[in-house]
C-alpha cells in the first residue's frame, strides 16, 4: 500500500517495537513529565493513611479522624494548586445524599472532590482522571477500625492529586478533570453521581481513567514488576443496545470498542523513555469479583479504562491493621513504593496531555458496505479543531493486537484504499500542526 509510514517512537521500557501509531513524546510532555515527584506522591498517601479510616460511613465532622477530615484536606490541596491556574482550574465539593442501599444502611452524604482545568481552545472536550478516597477495612460495613487505605486507594488518588498540580499552571486545549470519589468501597456511589451528572448535563466525556490500587508493584508471592502498570479495558461497550452489540460483532469488532481504542493510546503515547514504564492492556472490564470506577462510566457511554498495578498483594489489602509474629500487617503507606506511583503518574499524565492537546477521534467514521468489492472505502466528518492538519488511515490484520500500518491521507474526509475490507481493520485518526495525533476511530458499516 504506497505511501505507508509507520511513526517513530522509542521502544520504552518493552525493549519490543512500538506500534505503527506510537508517538514520541514532545518536549511540552517531557517537561511535565520531570515535575511529577515522588516525594510529594508520598507526601499525599501518608496524610490520607493518617486519618485512621475513611470509610464512607465514617465520621464526617472530625476534624483529624474519618471521611470528613480526609474530604476537607483533599479539597484545600486542589485549592493550593488552583491558585497557579490564573483562574482556569476551580475546585468544587460535588456533595448528594445517598439513600440506604446496599452498603449503606443509612442516608449518608458522599462527597466528591473535583478541580476542573478548563481548556483554552476546545473546552467542551473533557477529560477525567481519578482515584478513590474513601477506604475499608477486612469488613466492609466496619467505619471505626482503622483502615488507613493507602494502596487502595490513597495511591490513586496521589497520581490525581499530582497531575492537578503539575498540570494547573498549564494551558490544555481542552478541559481535564482531576477527581477524589467516594463511595467506590459500598458501591462506587461517587463515580456514578459523578458520571450521572455529566450525563444529564450533556458534556462530552471523551475519555475516563480511574486509579485504583497503583500503589505497589510486589505480589503476593514476593515477586516484583516495577516498571509495568495494567490497563484493564472493555470490548463491547456496556451501554450498547442488543442491536448494536450485534452489529459489532457481525464485522470483528468486539475488540475495536472506544474503551480498546483508548488503550492502544496508551500504549502509543506512553510507552517510552520519558515513562519507564510498559502498559499491559488486560482485554477486560476489570478483575473477577471486582470492579472500579470507571464502570458508572462505562455504563452511561463513555470511553473508560482502569489503572491497576500488575499482580496485588492480598495479605496487605483490606486487612485491619495488626501485627502477627512482629509483622504488621494492613494497608499501610510502608508497603508502597513512591517511585512506582510516580511512573505510574507519568503514564496518566503522557496520556490525558496528550488527548487534550490532541485533536479528537473523528466523528461519525464509516466503512461503506453498499456495494460488492475488494477495495475499501472509508469516510468521516471533518472536525472542528483550530489547527487540524488532516488524517491517517491505519489498518492491522484481524488477528493482530495493534495497528501496523499508517498511510496519510491527508485534510480530507473520504479515502479508497486497494484493499478488501473483509481481510484487514480499518481505523481512522486527526493529526494537527503540531503533529500530535488523536485516538483512532473505529469505522461501523454504512450500508
Amino acid at each position: 500500500m504506497a505511501g505507508t509510514t509507520p511513526a517513530a517512537a522509542d521502544t520504552g521500557a518493552t525493549g519490543s517495537p512500538p506500534p505503527a501509531t506510537a508517538q514520541k513524546p514532545g518536549r511540552e510532555l517531557r517537561a511535565l513529565l520531570r515535575e511529577i515527584d515522588p516525594g510529594r506522591i508520598e507526601a499525599t498517601v501518608r496524610k490520607l493513611a493518617s486519618f485512621g479510616t475513611r470509610h464512607t460511613l465514617s465520621a464526617q465532622d472530625d476534624p483529624a479522624r474519618g471521611i470528613g477530615a480526609a474530604r476537607d484536606w483533599i479539597h484545600a490541596e486542589l485549592t493550593s494548586y488552583a491558585r497557579a491556574s490564573g483562574g482556569r482550574m476551580t475546585v468544587e465539593l460535588q456533595s448528594y445524599v445517598q439513600e440506604p442501599a446496599s452498603r449503606i444502611p443509612e442516608p449518608t452524604r458522599i462527597t466528591n472532590v473535583i478541580a476542573t482545568l478548563r481548556g483554552s481552545v476546545t473546552p467542551d472536550r473533557v477529560y477525567v482522571v481519578s482515584g478513590h478516597y474513601d477506604s475499608r477495612a477486612t469488613d466492609v460495613m466496619d467505619a471505626t477500625s482503622d483502615a488507613p487505605g493507602a494502596d487502595d486507594d490513597a495511591s490513586g488518588v496521589a497520581v490525581a492529586l499530582e497531575l492537578a498540580r503539575v498540570t494547573a499552571r498549564r494551558r490544555p486545549a481542552s478541559t481535564i478533570v482531576f477527581a477524589a470519589v467516594a463511595g467506590e468501597e459500598q458501591g462506587l456511589y461517587g463515580a456514578a453521581h459523578m458520571a450521572e451528572r455529566y450525563k444529564a448535563a450533556g458534556t462530552d466525556v471523551r475519555a475516563m481513567f480511574t486509579n485504583d490500587i497503583v500503589g505497589s508493584p510486589k505480589a503476593d508471592d514476593g515477586t516484583r514488576d516495577p516498571y509495568t502498570i495494567r490497563l484493564f479495558a472493555e470490548g463491547v461497550p456496556s451501554s450498547e443496545t442488543p442491536e448494536q452489540a450485534a452489529v459489532r460483532r457481525s464485522v470483528g469488532g468486539e475488540n475495536d470498542s472506544p474503551s480498546r481504542q483508548l488503550a492502544r493510546f496508551v500504549r502509543d503515547v506512553a510507552v517510552n523513555d520519558a515513562t519507564g514504564m510498559n502498559v499491559r492492556v488486560i482485554y477486560r472490564r476489570d478483575r473477577y469479583r471486582r470492579g472500579g470506577d470507571h464502570i458508572p462510566f462505562l455504563e452511561r457511554g463513555y470511553a473508560a479504562a482502569r489503572f491497576t498495578e500488575p499482580a496485588e498483594d492480598f495479605a496487605h489489602q483490606h486487612q485491619d491493621v495488626r501485627v502477627e509474629d512482629g509483622k504488621q500487617y494492613g494497608d499501610l503507606p510502608e508497603f508502597c513504593d513512591f517511585g512506582y506511583i510516580a511512573r505510574v503518574a507519568k503514564v496518566n499524565a503522557a496520556a490525558l496531555w496528550t488527548l487534550a492537546q490532541a485533536p479528537d477521534a473523528p466523528r461519525d467514521a464509516r466503512i461503506v458496505t453498499s456495494t460488492l468489492t475488494n477495495s475499501t472505502e472509508l469516510v468521516w466528518t471533518r472536525g472542528t479543531e483550530p489547527d487540524l492538519a488532516g488524517y491517517e488511515v491505519v489498518r492491522r490484520e484481524t488477528t493482530a493486537p495493534e495497528w501496523t500500518h499508517v498511510v496519510p491521507v491527508g485534510d480530507v474526509t473520504s479515502h479508497e484504499a486497494d484493499l478488501s475490507k473483509d481481510n484487514v481493520f480499518f481505523g481512522v485518526r486527526a493529526v494537527n500542526r503540531a503533529g500530535l495525533r488523536g485516538p483512532v476511530a473505529y469505522p461501523l458499516p454504512q450500508t
